[in-house]
């Protein structure tokens, strides 16, 4: 009986591989779904089919993250995109596979032998197999389920990554999400639930966020989209236009000519007529701001986002550029909207834009930000500890407010900015801010009456760089323009008009080598500016007060409003160190008439130390009795978070260890390796500032000076002996430190030795115990660098935005 049976079911097998099943058949009563890709929902299944029309044609396949997990630190957030590839369906006996083929690497070329050649010498990349359940008339059926129920987003991944614990896909407690489901006639969205289990070892992001660590459900998006017609044209990338692109090896190219490509990214535009100065845009580029964006700032978001219109006016277009709310029936994960995001996280964190890009030409298919809602509350708290404005309940204007949405338009600018193809330009600030893809601290000034002044915190309109980039990017030449030429005389002009671009490589490293590119710094000299922004913040200490704090407040608050206002010159002090041991240079080309590199003079240099000495002095790091005697510790029920100092003194404030993150910041930069390595350069001949120099001068300032001048003492003294025993720190790790250059070492290890002396005579003088203590603490470790266990400085609360450092 069993065989016979057996021999029937192969029998069945053999006609239905001989005459399969027609998909009008097997999809009778599922629900028909038309559009770019026919699609077939079996409801009663919870199952998804996909007919596929046409083998091996290329389109877009997109996949993101609509619904996240909350946490900024994971980076899990709502309406993250994933990546975006070119792929295609081809047939392979009862199976149809999911090809990505490898457009890193080409021959453009008219020879198919020679195309072919390129393709076989690298991989492509099959990214699912799928059993072919039915045809009709040259049209192929498959169940897409699993594919749409896969971990696409590699969320276990990335929570391992992040180690915030160990989990695995539930496939019993994940499904298709068919209310994001749906069909157009260019792209075919899908959605699916997926709950990822485990968690026995959940980090405390996950803890936070999840209602339950053992089980953490989000949703995942798929967009199989239409790659666009072949009536764009590319424009080249010229690395002083501040466009970031694409680029791709073409093996057809002769050999006398570079073989990688570059191109830059931007959305299609054209003129309705090119020949006009101004003229619409045939299709303009529209932006739709999130529908949950609450006001005041939904109208904050709109007017900053809008401000782009200013450039591209500039550029020649009328009203190409425009800003509108989502409708309510809109999907933000749908690519036809180029979207802004208003997004929740559980701590602040950076605000990013990124975008659906064609890999083939650099074309724009989708612009999408991100921002967090969190941000506009950190400058809110920063406008109130500099203004104090509680003296009398709430304040009759709020001036605080205002700032805060100020930075808000700014912000969505800049973050539009980036989806438009443009990247950071940190030297716009020397520019009078020539650019909102800066990074702007609030511009704090102190008016005729000594009171801060926060009218022009932030600017109110796109900068004069973005006009020039803008135009580059998108600028429509009339008929029989030489381009190149037109192209390289837009950039010129902005050259010639003082417009400088230098972007991430130049400005975040801690060793970065550039004068002008900084990160959150202002004005045109950073130690002039470091200068007034000590005293802005010697005024906001000295102000600082109950009127710091809404009335029913716990006192215990006051620290979060005394934090950013603690560390106010933080930007500057950075921006202030990276001018020793720094260059001016630029993105020339040749024969462009820009300057490439220059020397940054001694004097400036000396300037800036001298600066960031007196910014760590114990005067200005002492924080005052009359605040102290404010800030009890937190009462139970509230915790401490990071936005609050770092401390040792368990539940008391600990104003030592505010002072030693304080200084932490600006010694770290003074002896980072790479710039000591260029100091030891200079002092060999050049006319710079030299490593012995500048530690001679740290020596003399903070170790000399101080004690001569009698000026320290009581908790002043503490800070004194802290900044000594960290300089000391850093000195030793430097000389030991296997990135530094011989020089570098044998300097370091000179300078050692010298102190070791000094110390030791200061030693036979001292008057106090304290001092005694401190000065054998030095020497021991200068004798016995590895036996005595080092403390770890405590970090500064975050400033920037917290998160992520990979942002375009």
């Amino acid at each position: 009986m069993k065989k016979s049976l057996l021999i029937v079911i192969l029998f069945c097998n053999s006609i239905f591989a001989q005459n399969p099943v027609s998909i009008s058949e097997k999809t009778k009563n599922f629900t028909k779904k038309e559009g770019f890709f026919n699609f077939y929902i079996d409801e009663q299944n919870a199952r998804i089919y996909l007919e596929i029309k046409d083998l091996n044609k290329e389109f877009l396949y997109v996949n993101s993250l609509p619904a996240g997990l909350g946490s900024n630190d994971i980076g899990l957030d709502r309406g993250q995109l994933g990546n975006e590839r070119i792929v295609f369906f081809e047939k392979v006996g009862k199976k149809l596979l999911l090809t990505q083929p490898n457009y890193k690497y080409r021959a453009i070329s008219n020879d198919a032998n020679e195309k072919r050649a390129v393709k076989d010498s690298f991989a492509a990349s099959i990214l699912w197999g799928f059993s072919l359940e039915a045809e009709e008339n040259g049209s192929y059926l498959v169940e897409i389920t699993d594919f749409l129920l896969r971990d696409s987003h590699e969320i276990v991944n990335t929570l391992k990554n992040a180690k915030q614990g160990t989990y695995q896909l539930n496939a019993s407690r994940s499904a298709l999400y068919f209310e994001r489901t749906k069909n157009f006639p260019l792209n075919s969205e899908f959605e699916a639930t997926l709950t990822f289990t485990g968690g026995l070892d959940a980090g405390n992001f996950v803890q936070t966020v999840a209602p339950s660590a053992e089980a953490l459900t989000v949703r995942t998006h798929h967009s199989f989209v239409q790659l666009p017609d072949n009536e764009y044209v590319k424009r080249p990338f010229d690395p002083r236009s501040s466009f970031y692109g694409v680029s791709y090896y073409d093996f057809a190219t002769p050999v006398s000519e570079p073989i990688e490509k570059y191109f830059i990214a931007r959305h299609r535009l054209k003129k309705k007529n090119p020949t006009a100065a101004i003229s619409e845009a045939v299709k303009p580029i529209v932006y739709y701001l999130d529908n949950g964006t609450p006001e005041p700032i939904r109208s904050a978001l709109l007017d900053g986002a809008r401000w782009w219109n200013q450039a591209f006016e500039a550029a020649g277009y009328r009203d190409a550029f425009q800003v509108k709310v989502l409708p309510d029936d809109a999907d933000p994960m749908d690519c036809r909207y180029n979207v802004i995001n208003w997004v929740h996280r559980s701590t602040r964190g950076w605000s990013y834009g990124s975008s659906v890009i064609d890999p083939r030409t650099g074309e724009i298919i989708k612009g999408h930000v991100t921002l967090g809602s969190l941000r506009v509350r950190q400058d809110y708290l920063i406008a109130t500890g500099l203004l104090s404005p509680y003296q009398n309940g709430e304040p009759a204007e709020d001036k605080m407010m205002k700032m805060a949405l100020q930075r808000l338009r700014q912000l969505a600018a800049h973050e539009v900015g980036h989806t438009l193809g443009i990247m950071h330009n940190y030297s716009a600030s020397i520019n009078n801010k020539a650019s909102v893809m800066d990074y702007p601290h609030p511009q704090i000034k102190l008016n005729a009456r000594n009171e801060i002044d926060l009218t022009d915190a932030y600017t109110n309109e796109i900068g004069d760089w973005d006009k020039v980039a803008i135009t580059y990017g998108y600028q429509d030449f009339p008929p029989n323009t030489d381009e190149k030429a037109a192209l390289n005389l837009i950039l010129k002009n902005g050259i010639d008009r003082g417009l400088l671009f230098l972007t991430d490589q130049d400005a975040r490293p801690e060793g970065s080598v550039s004068a002008t590119a900084h990160l959150w710094d202002n004005g045109t000299d950073p130690v002039s500016e470091l200068n007034n922004i000590l005293k802005i913040r010697e005024v906001a200490l000295n102000n600082f007060s109950l009127n710091s704090l809404k009335p029913n407040f716990p006192m215990a608050f006051l620290e979060d409003a005394l934090v950013p206002i603690y560390n106010l010159p933080r930007y500057q002090v950075e921006a202030a160190c990276k001018i020793i041991g720094a260059q001016n240079y630029t993105y020339a080309l040749k024969n462009d008439g820009q300057v490439p590199v220059t020397s940054v003079p001694k004097t400036v240099q000396t300037s800036a130390l001298n600066s960031i000495l007196e910014s760590i002095s114990p005067q200005k790091l002492a924080i005052s009795d009359e605040i102290l005697a404010l800030i009890p510790p937190r009462p139970a029920g509230y915790s401490r978070s990071r936005e609050l100092f770092n401390k040792r003194t368990g539940l008391s404030f600990d104003p030592l260890s505010a002072a030693e993150s304080a200084a932490s910041l600006p010694i770290n930069l003074l002896f980072n390796v790479e710039r000591a390595n260029r100091l030891a350069i200079n002092g060999s001949g050049n006319a710079g500032l030299g490593l012995s120099e500048m530690l001679k001068n740290i020596y003399d300032k903070v170790f000399t000076n101080s004690r001569q001048s009698g000026r320290i003492a009581g908790f002043e003294e503490l800070i004194q002996m802290q900044n000594e025993q960290l300089i000391m720190g850093h000195l030793l790790a430097l000389s030991t430190n296997e990135n530094a250059s011989y020089q570098t070492k044998a300097i370091s290890k000179f300078t050692i030795s010298n102190w070791q002396k000094s110390f030791e005579k200061l030693k036979l003088t001292a008057r106090t115990e304290n001092q005694i203590a401190h000065l054998s603490y030095l020497i021991d470790q200068i004798k016995n660098p590895d036996s005595i266990k080092k403390i770890v400085p405590k970090a500064m609360a975050p400033g920037a935005p917290i998160g992520c450092e990979d942002e375009f």
